[in-house]
């Protein structure tokens, strides 16, 4: 019989992690699928199917190894659906002398296993998952005494520590950001190319969920297939299709938005990467090298911009979360509390810019950072949404969210319910930018143009509503003063906000 019990959690699936290259012939590795965690939150079906495919085929590979695993499959006879009531089960059967874990990425089940624990008769013992660049709390002692955590010094530091496009202490080209040149607008669509396609058949996991009355939202784009990687050599395969494919013209679009493709340039590593199929240094670092084979081919501004998002903004996000739970879940600056409209469940609204970013979230459990950031949540800040709401919406839908990422996006980046602890001011715009970054306005129901009156887009008149009624928090903010200048000179001043008030009573139907 073994005598240590090792649990392996569902987005812990890193076959290079240090306990797979030992000697483990007095362990047994446990893996569940339960409904504690299909039912906390109501999940995309392609995220459930991608998570247990994603499981099931790290434990034949461990099997494969010769390791002793034991599957708790969603109706097996054994399982009782809760995290510590299977671990005890688990432990009484194999006589178990020691139970480990790896450290997880969210609190609650950080939470409730170091209280597991605590009240075990026998050790136990935590491990780093050795996935991530940064720990727990390197961000807060990075910014210890400062008042706010600055996501640029941090990138730079990363970029140093790792020495990502540096040249000595300084970066390789001379500047640290290419920010300002990822705003192009696509206006050629036959630049796009397709996407590798899994299609992984995962017709007898469906016909478990609905065996087992699991509540999902969305669909497949095919009944029965699924297009996500859920093993490393997939994961693998889709970050060379990345580099050979997508990357020379990545930085340019990575804002834009169009109704030709949900995806454009973007990887769809954030899964792989997220339940840490592949690490994120040989990701990185695989791009760079790219870049020093050819950079005519992969500018600079290609590459920078995609390695900021992974060296700086995913270890950064992590770092805010670790900061600051459990507070941080339970702040809402502007004490919004309207309800979520029932279109982000259905996309069925004549708002074109949400009708394509909830469609396609709906059909392929994925949007990416600028749908979600100034589509879904600058309509849902601008309308007063309750971020708890908002904070359920992202968690479930989206096939990458785990709740270390997702909310210090949303609360933070995308709501502003933090105060400011993300980004410096709240990320609002008006039908201006949307037109700017898409093609969606051209043939939207709504007027862009039109701030108030028949067909008046609703973004416009919702975007100085917000500013009014939100002035004694926001007019002292050294980054948008402009605005409050400009609403001060505002004409139809009225007129717009009567149009703003009328949309806000009518969410529903607009």
């Amino acid at each position: 019989m073994a005598k240590v019990l090792r649990l392996i959690l569902g987005d812990q699936l890193n076959q290079l992690h240090s306990w797979y290259r030992e000697d483990t012939k007095d362990v047994v590795y446990v893996m569940m699928e339960i409904r504690q965690e299909t039912d906390y939150v109501v999940h995309h079906i392609q995220k459930i199917l991608a998570f247990f495919m994603s499981m099931r085929n790290f434990s034949e590979m461990l099997k494969g190894k010769g390791l002793e695993v034991e599957y708790l499959t969603l109706d097996h006879k054994e399982n009782l659906h809760k995290l510590n009531e299977n671990l005890l089960f688990l432990i009484e059967k194999y006589e178990v002398s020691k139970f480990e874990y790896q450290l997880p990425d969210e609190f609650r089940l950080d939470s409730e296993l170091k209280a597991f624990c605590e009240k075990l008769e026998i050790d136990s013992k935590a491990f780093d998952t050795e996935h991530f660049l940064t720990s727990r709390g390197d961000l807060s002692r990075f910014f210890k005494g400062k008042k706010n955590y600055l996501m640029e010094s941090f990138y730079r530091h990363m970029r140093k520590e790792y020495d990502i496009l540096m040249d000595g202490d300084q970066p390789v080209s001379g500047r640290w950001n290419y920010d300002e040149q990822n705003r192009k607008k696509l206006k050629d669509t036959s630049l796009l190319k397709n996407l590798p396609e899994e299609g992984l058949d995962v017709s007898e996991l469906i016909s478990l969920l609905r065996k087992e009355n699991v509540k999902t939202i969305g669909g497949l784009s095919d009944s029965s297939k699924l297009d996500w990687p859920c093993t490393r050599e997939s994961a693998l395969k889709w970050l060379d299709f990345f580099l050979e494919q997508l990357l020379p013209r990545f930085g340019d679009f990575q804002d834009a938005m169009h109704t030709a493709s949900p995806y454009l340039f973007h990887s769809r590593l954030s899964f792989a990467l997220n339940i840490k199929l592949i690490h994120p240094l040989e990701v990185i670092q695989a791009v760079e090298k790219r870049w020093k084979s050819d950079p005519d081919t992969y500018g600079i501004s290609q590459v920078e911009g995609f390695i900021r998002q992974i060296l700086g903004w995913r270890e950064f996000m992590r770092g805010v979360y670790w900061a600051e739970m459990p507070g941080y879940a339970a702040k809402n600056f502007f004490g919004n509390k309207n309800p979520l409209p029932k279109f982000f469940w259905t996309g069925e609204t004549q708002m074109n810019c949400l009708k394509h970013s909830i469609g396609q979230s709906l059909s392929h459990a994925y949007a990416h950072h600028i749908q979600r950031l100034m589509v879904t949540g600058n309509f849902a800040l601008l309308a007063g949404i309750d971020p708890d709401e908002v904070d359920q919406w992202y968690l479930g839908i989206y096939i990458d969210a785990v709740e270390w990422v997702e909310i210090t996006n949303t609360r933070g980046m995308s709501q502003f319910a933090d105060g400011g602890i993300v980004g410096t001011k709240p990320y609002v715009s008006s039908a201006n930018y949307i037109d700017k970054m898409s093609d969606y306005c051209s043939t939207c129901h709504y007027s862009k143009a039109k701030k108030y009156g028949e067909n008046a887009c609703p973004f416009n008149s919702l975007y100085w509503a917000f500013y009014e009624r939100n002035k004694d928090k926001l007019e002292k903010n050294p980054r948008i003063g402009f605005v409050y200048r400009t609403l001060g000179r505002l004409k139809d001043k009225d007129k717009i906000m009567q149009q703003a008030h009328d949309y806000l009573k009518q969410l529903e139907e607009l």
